[in-house]
């Protein structure tokens, strides 16, 4: 037996394949809830409604989407360059830490939304631009150093919350100073939390759809993608463009914090991401690395997490479920993506 590449895979095969995915995916739930001693159609009802069955729950689920958005473009935006970011944890820290900053006081408005944002964006761009050197310049793996960040940004906001940047007026679980009024983000809805980043983001996947399918730049990266040594060949700056292939793609992350920031928590503690960077990872995966396909992919994700956690306080069924979910999604997503592409030939 062995592998062969579909040239031009039909249309049920297109659709048929991810749909089975997704069928799949949802007998794994049906099935994790059986292990947990309940009622599976009991269980996915009350993580659809939690996550979607009312106004509250909706606007909920678009207000966690927002950063997955934010991480699921950046990832999508590297991996579409064969630029394997897995260090969007980083740099959605390092965005945050610059929202802190400029939103305390050391710029008035009406400035401080837009400074602070690009400067964000620099931040975070600045983060993902060593890795991308040491790759380019040293053929360093990007793997190792990006990864490697998130956990050495963690440890540099553990240092700035318990030193520069701690509250004097905090008590209990450290974290900064709240941001000023003209440095936050206003609601969309007045009396719920769903705030303006959660349509900024929707803006960068346009920009970043148009970007990939309308300038130079995004011809070059995805031909850098597709066929790195076929670029050189063709003249394309390949060290050039993975260099701004990064700066976009550590912005993009950046802004996922800023956002968070300003938009929802206020301040900075180190609990403000539960692993946002990472489950970008998933998103940008899921979306099959398109940037419009990642809004639609994020607010699946998210709703699974907020449905999930409704449905556990009122089925008493572990959270965890949803962290399996997403990993069953994932897995099977990924083998439908394989076989559309590749069939097993006998002989």
């Amino acid at each position: 037996m062995r592998l062969e590449p579909i040239p031009n895979p039909t249309l049920a095969r297109r659709i048929g394949l991810p749909a089975a995915a997704l069928t799949a995916t949802t007998l794994m739930a049906a099935l994790l809830a059986l292990v947990a001693g309940a009622n599976p159609f009991a269980v996915l009802g009350q993580i659809v409604t939690g996550a979607v069955g009312s106004r509250f729950a909706l606007l909920e689920t678009l207000n966690r989407a927002t950063p997955l958005i934010f991480t699921g473009l950046a990832v999508a935006v590297a991996f579409k360059a064969k630029l394997w970011n897995i260090g969007a944890e980083a740099q959605l820290y390092a965005g945050a830490i610059v929202a802190v900053l400029l939103g305390t006081g050391a710029l008035g408005s009406p400035l401080v939304l837009p400074v602070s944002a690009l400067a964000a964006m620099v931040a975070g761009a600045l983060v993902l631009l060593g890795p991308v050197l040491l790759k380019t310049r040293l053929g360093v793996d990007e793997v190792v150093t990006t990864l490697l960040l998130n956990f050495i940004m963690l440890l540099f906001v553990s240092y700035l919350l318990e030193g520069p940047m701690k509250d004097p007026m905090g008590m209990g679980w450290p974290k900064s100073p709240a941001l000023i009024k003209d440095a936050r983000l206003p609601r969309i809805v007045e009396g719920l939390r769903l705030h303006w980043g959660f349509a900024l983001a929707l803006i960068a996947a346009v920009a970043v759809h148009v970007i990939e399918r309308r300038t130079t730049f995004g011809f070059e990266m995805r031909a850098v993608g597709s066929n790195i040594g076929a670029a050189r060949f063709m003249g394309v700056p390949v060290n050039r463009v993975l260099i701004q292939t990064a700066l976009l793609s550590g912005g993009l992350a950046a802004l996922a914090g800023w956002s968070e920031v300003a938009g929802l928590k206020g301040h900075l503690s180190q609990d403000l991401s539960p692993g946002f960077g990472y489950t970008g990872i998933i998103v940008a995966m899921l979306a099959l690395l398109n940037p419009l396909a990642v809004v639609g992919t994020a607010i699946f994700v998210a709703g699974v997490f907020v449905g999930s956690d409704a449905m556990s306080r009122a089925a008493g069924v572990p959270t965890y479920i949803a962290d399996m979910l997403l990993a069953s999604a994932l897995l099977f997503m990924v083998l439908a993506i394989f076989l559309v592409r590749m069939r097993v030939v006998r002989g």
